[in-house]
């Protein structure tokens, strides 16, 4: 590829994501890689900048992650932070000291302005972020120090002439006072990047590489009415055309309308070759009186693939399977600390028969979240598409806590569907992370009009986050809510009393099963 790339180079930091994300912000194309990646790789890659990440080891350690000192051979300038700076100062004879406790939180940095990578930086101190056990003592021969703080006389180190820069702090959490100004300075000040990493270039790249590599070939694609499936979907329509085949399979948990409303965007507005499958009896009869959430999943995952192969094995043949990976995804499978331990089993069409034996299609494994709702902008889907909040795989079924009925849905769906609706009335639905409603497995005594009721209890969840890692409830207006509850309990037949769900991830779940 011809693009500017910056190569990173993770060491097991719980936010190395976030240093791509800040550097992509910036303009400029940034990769994650395992600290161990062989060098032949990164030559490959042809990095114009190296940045390593922090980590929670001690260079100290028997068995610590080590700097491969090939990098250097590259000559591109190189940022270490936190653990990356002890890593430099131990690879370039500096000293070391290992602390009895780390030093975790907030603190007052002291920059020396004459350096580059503080270039714009007018105050005399900024609060930094700091994680760390190990800390410099003294900085290696050819280094000097460009930042200090109360506790470390050595908190940012340089050597001009090799273009290495080491800061102690993490310039890439939002903590950090002008961490973005830093990480802009090192890219463009130091590097002399160019930003040229925009969604426009992404589409039209994306588009005649597909284009290119499948030629006349024929590509299978699930779509799920979520943005990735979607923009998966249309930038494969704008590179093969005919040549991609949809399969869209209602499966009678979606919410109210969802289905009509997939079909018609996509079918009317970008007229791809779409096969609607009706499966909405085999779904709930499979799932009739089961209650255990991850016997759900299961199902519904199991269900969802029997039916995708009956539909693929119908199409001329077919070489390529679609899928919306996103970057987060890639650079999980890959970390230096290893895939994270399965949450939730919901179905992913990576699971699907290997007798298909299907090349696989990803054009989204490059992107982040928010960069593949840029680029659904620049395919000109509509906004609802674009800013749908996140939507479980298994859809209503675990939203329905409980056996899954008929019944019980259409409840749901007739409250959810008010939840949606209050909250893009009052703007929250593009302020929040994700809002919903849950039926849950109890009935409670009421009362309406002159008589006692026994009926259904609704909880909201309502979250905010950034990347659904982590997420707190909401703080909505009394009002809001009050509204939401108002209309459920007299709209939805069969609900008597709405609850607010107050519990933060972790140690709770965005979802409830």
């Amino acid at each position: 590829m011809g693009r500017t790339t910056v190569l990173i180079l993770d060491y097991g930091s719980q936010v190395t994501q976030l240093i791509a994300r800040r550097i992509r912000e910036a303009g400029v194309y940034s990769e994650i890689h395992p600290f161990d990646v062989a060098f032949e790789r990164i030559q490959a890659l042809n990095p114009r900048a190296i940045i390593l990440s922090g980590g929670p080891a001690s260079v100290t350690e028997e068995n610590a992650p080590t700097l491969n000192p090939r990098i250097f051979e590259l000559g591109v300038p190189v940022l270490g932070i936190c653990y990356g700076m002890q890593l430099l100062c131990e690879h370039f004879k500096g000293s070391l000291e290992h602390a009895s406790s780390r030093e975790y939180g907030a603190t007052t940095f002291y920059p020396d302005h004459s350096s580059p990578l503080f270039a714009g930086l007018d105050k005399t101190s900024y609060r930094v972020w700091m994680s760390h056990g190990d800390r410099v003592l003294t900085p290696p021969p050819s280094f000097r120090v460009i930042g200090k703080t109360e506790s470390l006389p050595v908190a940012a180190m340089a050597d001009d002439d090799a273009k290495i820069y080491a800061v102690q702090f993490h310039p890439e959490v939002h903590h950090t006072e002008e961490g973005t100004a830093i990480l802009r300075n090192f890219i463009f000040t130091i590097a002399g990047l160019t930003p040229d990493w925009t969604m426009q270039a992404f589409c039209d790249e994306e588009i005649a590489k597909m284009r290119r590599e499948i030629g006349d070939r024929h590509v299978v694609c699930a779509l799920s009415g979520g943005i990735d499936s979607t923009v998966v979907a249309v930038l494969l329509h704008k590179a093969i055309g005919k040549n991609l085949h949809c399969i869209f399979v209602d499966n009678g948990l979606l919410r109210a309308n969802e289905g009509e409303e997939v079909i018609s965007l996509l079918r009317t507005h970008f007229d791809l070759n779409l096969i609607h499958v009706q499966a909405q009896k085999r779904f709930l009869e499979r799932l009739k009186d089961v209650d255990d959430p991850e016997k759900k999943r299961k199902i519904i995952g199991h269900t969802f693939i029997e039916i995708f192969d009956e539909e693929a094995k119908k199409l001329p043949h077919v070489d390529y399977l679609a899928q919306g990976t996103l970057y987060p995804d890639v650079i999980e499978s890959v970390s230096s600390r290893g895939p994270s331990a399965v949450i939730k089993s919901h179905h992913n069409v990576g699971g699907l028969p290997e007798t298909m034996n299907l090349s696989l299609v990803e054009p989204l494994r490059e992107l982040f979240k928010d960069e593949v709702r840029k680029v659904a902008a620049e395919l000109g889907l509509p906004e609802h598409i674009i800013w749908r909040q996140p939507f479980p795989g298994p859809g209503l079924a675990i939203r329905v806590l409980g056996a899954v009925t008929d019944e019980r849905l259409a409840i749901l769906r007739a409250a959810d569907r008010i939840v949606q609706e209050e909250m893009r009335a009052t703007g929250y639905y593009r302020k929040v992370w994700q809002g919903f409603a849950v039926l849950l497995p109890l009935r409670t005594v009421g009362v309406m009009g002159d008589g006692r009721t026994y009926e259904h209890v609704i909880a909201l969840r309502i979250v905010d986050s950034v990347d659904a890692m982590t997420a707190d409830w909401s703080r909505l207006p009394h009002d809001v809510l009050a509204r939401m509850s108002s209309r459920i309990i007299n709209e939805v037949h069969g609900v008597n009393r709405v609850v607010y769900d107050i519990s933060s991830k972790p140690p709770s779940t965005i979802e409830w099963e």
